[in-house]
């Protein structure tokens, strides 16, 4: 018996010494990670060619004195847009300012830059823009650039209506990013895109994995940008880059040289300047193409990121905390939701957005509580409306709807501007939603009567038996130029 013990444990000792040598000339086998050259800690999201140059000054200080890798997105091609320096439109021009658009991310050594399939359109409504660039489509082709990139944070368009924030486009970009900085991780979203390999040529799961970004920030080029201040980190502008001894404006001015359909008289005119003219030119705060300081504007994060925190800390100067933000009545037609058996709220993108913040809870981003556009004077101010009549729910469950169905619309306009439709009775039908809309003709004023002009007012009521039960306010600037609504 104590023979069969040892010739069995020398057997065992045999097969351990055997399966540790295995072991050692079996390596596990290494699995492939993602691409590291598409890594981006920053990814920027707009909308056409040239729009990266509303945050360059930041963008040359996170790339040359933070070390931080840049991407960016264009969602369209710019193909509607004017071309002020060679002849070519529409198609052609896309292919040029396709080309422009790589060549100045290429002056701030951004080399990974993609575009999406939407079609430049022209028009300040947002919903215009979603619906003619394929909305679905192209957000699933963002989510899945976030997905590649793996970014730490997403700069974009702010999405709202300002005055001298006029293109759809713009916000449009920044609803998709928004979408995306949510989706991107979600396993369920797109599902094929996080789908592993199943075998070497899969060529319908693409093996990416899900991706939650830091944080989201935009930026605007609203007339007022005083309105933002507060709302997120600032950055100066003019101060001198340590690593090329220069301002953050004039990296940002050079990187935007090669957008000559676009700015060819003011390239040609400052690229003709000595360095010292260009500095004198640009300290006129009228000159400087950006405000001073750049604010971006705090849009969500997946932590408790402070509002106002720098976006790097560990590199960038510390903020100083702001005081709270106060939201302020916007007075008459502010955009109230009160619950009531019969409401009047504003419709359209504004009415959207009113859902968006909530839906993507963004309830800190700066809105105009009193809605606004800037139009071209002599054109129509179209604003939409919507009724809703509450349901009632009885002790039975049954639905019933008691709310008053005969309804009263009355607008009051700025004189001198005119109600052409819209106004009067309106009988509800059995919905409990109703899109109303009003239009108003605004006067045809002279361009030199227009400097300094303030926004004018219109209020829209609802009324039933001359009793007001919601109101809606527009404030309306006139412009000698403006895209259409």
């Amino acid at each position: 018996m104590k023979k069969r013990a040892v010739i069995a444990a020398v057997v065992l000792s045999g097969l351990a010494a055997g399966s540790t040598l295995r072991a050692q000339t079996n390596p596990a086998v290494p699995v492939k990670g993602p691409d590291q050259r598409m890594k981006a800690d920053i990814l920027v999201v707009v909308a056409h060619p040239d729009d990266e140059g509303g945050v360059t000054p930041y963008l040359a200080r996170a790339i040359y004195d933070e070390h931080k890798r840049v991407a960016v997105v264009f969602a369209t091609r710019g193909g509607s847009g004017g071309n002020d320096y060679t002849r070519e439109h529409g198609p052609a021009l896309a292919d040029i300012r396709e080309q422009e658009a790589r060549q100045a991310c290429a002056k701030l050594g951004i080399i990974n830059v993609w575009f999406l399939d939407g079609k430049d359109t022209a028009s300040q409504n947002v919903l215009n823009s979603l619906a003619n660039w394929g909305h679905g489509a192209n957000l699933e082709a963002l989510v899945r650039i976030v997905r590649l990139t793996r970014p730490e944070v997403i700069i974009s368009w702010l999405p709202g209506i300002f005055i001298g924030e006029n293109h759809g486009d713009h916000q449009a970009s920044g609803v998709l990013a928004t979408e995306a900085f949510d989706l991107a991780a979600d396993p369920s979203a797109f599902p094929a895109q996080v789908g592993g390999a199943s075998k070497r040529l899969e060529v319908y799961l693409e093996n990416l994995t899900p991706w939650q970004t830091k944080q989201l920030y935009f930026f605007s080029d609203a007339d007022d940008q005083k309105q933002f201040a507060g709302t997120g980190p600032a950055y100066s502008v003019r101060e001198i880059s340590p690593s090329q001894k220069k301002p953050y404006w004039r990296l940002a001015m050079d990187a935007a040289t090669p957008h000559l359909t676009q700015f060819p008289e003011d390239i040609h005119h400052l690229t003709a300047m000595s360095d010292e003219q260009i500095n004198k030119f640009m300290e006129d705060p009228q000159h400087l193409w950006w405000t001073e300081p750049m604010t971006l504007i705090f849009g969500k994060a997946a932590n408790s990121t402070p509002r106002w925190q720098a976006i790097f800390p560990d590199f960038e100067p510390r903020q100083a905390e702001p005081p709270p933000m106060v939201e302020t009545d916007g007075g008459p037609g502010s955009m109230t939701y009160p619950p009531a058996a019969l409401t009047l709220t504003i419709g359209g993108p504004w009415g959207y957005y009113e859902a968006f913040r909530s839906v993507h809870k963004m309830r800190e981003t700066p809105v105009v509580r009193t809605p606004e556009i800037g139009v071209k004077t002599g054109t129509v101010v179209a604003i939409p409306l919507m009724v809703y009549r509450q349901p009632t729910v009885s002790l039975t469950g049954a639905t019933t709807n008691s709310a008053p169905r005969e309804i009263s619309i009355k607008a009051k306009a700025p004189s001198g501007w005119r109600v052409i439709s819209g106004e009067g009775k309106f009988s509800l039908p059995d919905g409990e939603t109703t899109y109303l809309q009003v239009e108003i003709q605004t006067p045809d004023v002279p361009a030199k009567d227009l400097k300094d002009k303030p926004a004018e007012s219109i209020l829209i009521e609802g009324m039933v038996d001359n009793t007001v039960f919601g109101s809606v306010g527009m404030r309306v600037a006139l412009r000698s130029s403006a895209l259409p609504q």
